[in-house]
């Protein structure tokens, strides 16, 4: 998923004012014909003088390949964003053996469950909120480019086509759904901890945890890591933006089509 992130989209005026920048992207297109047939390496999009360029690591075909397992409830999509691992290695996970020793990569959705990587740092499965923002703002640049032209079912299986922009948009919600109370006052990020939602002294004391229990969204790590989990703000913004602009209150920030029977 994280070769997703490297993309950007040019404009032909921009390119104009950077010759040695042309010179060299015409040079690896004349002369390494067999890696850029594997990227979106200036593709076009557009008949008019001022036409837009992605400059991306996968192509369109890959871009929906990955699509297909990133938004699956079954591996990386969790009701609170996407996990740093497939939630399927819990049922399979990854064994090596080398002697009598076993290593083992499986699904932690939470506290880590080995000292191989830091105690209680973890990321084989919980949602850590950098990677999923970086995720939200790839999509929005390729819905940029591919526009309407590109839709993928969210969730995977569901028959629901989304446009990328609606996929980041999903995303987003999920992320501030963990920090906003539920029907009986609970925010997901305090787990099981009553004080939060009864007490009221507690009620308005939001954490910005580390990172979030991959399947309940509790709240694990460092509690005041504000360096990064403070993007939920801008999920909560924009979240709240969406519904002012539908004029409702709605559970889902999309409108997504049915796919056809075959898709």
């Amino acid at each position: 998923m994280i070769p997703l992130f490297a993309c950007e989209i040019l404009r032909e005026d921009v390119i104009r004012k950077l010759p040695g920048f042309a010179k060299r992207t015409s040079w690896f297109l004349a002369n390494r014909p067999d890696l850029a047939k594997h990227i979106s390496c200036m593709a076009r999009m557009g008949e008019s003088d001022d036409p837009q360029r992605l400059l991306a690591v996968p192509s369109r075909e890959r871009l929906v390949r990955v699509l297909r397992h990133v938004p699956s409830e079954r591996e990386l999509l969790s009701p609170y964003g996407i996990r740093s691992i497939s939630r399927e290695y819990a049922d399979a996970p990854y064994v090596f053996r080398a002697g009598d020793a076993e290593y083992r990569v499986d699904y932690a959705p939470a506290e880590g469950n080995t000292g191989l990587v830091g105690g209680n740092s973890n990321w084989r499965g919980p949602i850590w909120f950098p990677i999923n923002y970086l995720l939200i703002e790839s999509l929005e640049r390729y819905h940029r480019f591919y526009g309407d032209s590109l839709r993928v079912e969210c969730p995977t299986g569901s028959g629901h086509l989304m446009t990328l922009e609606g996929v980041a948009r999903e995303l987003s919600r999920r992320l501030a759904s963990i920090f906003l109370p539920g029907a009986r006052g609970r925010r997901p990020l305090h787990g099981a901890e009553s004080r939060y939602a009864e007490d009221p002294h507690w009620r308005e004391l939001v954490l910005f945890y580390e990172y979030f229990h991959g399947d309940t969204g509790r709240g694990v790590g460092a509690s005041h890591q504000t360096g990064w989990t403070a993007l939920a703000v801008r999920c909560i913004e924009d979240l709240v933006r969406e519904r002012r602009t539908r004029g409702a209150v709605a559970p889902s920030l999309s409108e997504p089509e049915r796919a056809p029977a075959h898709a």
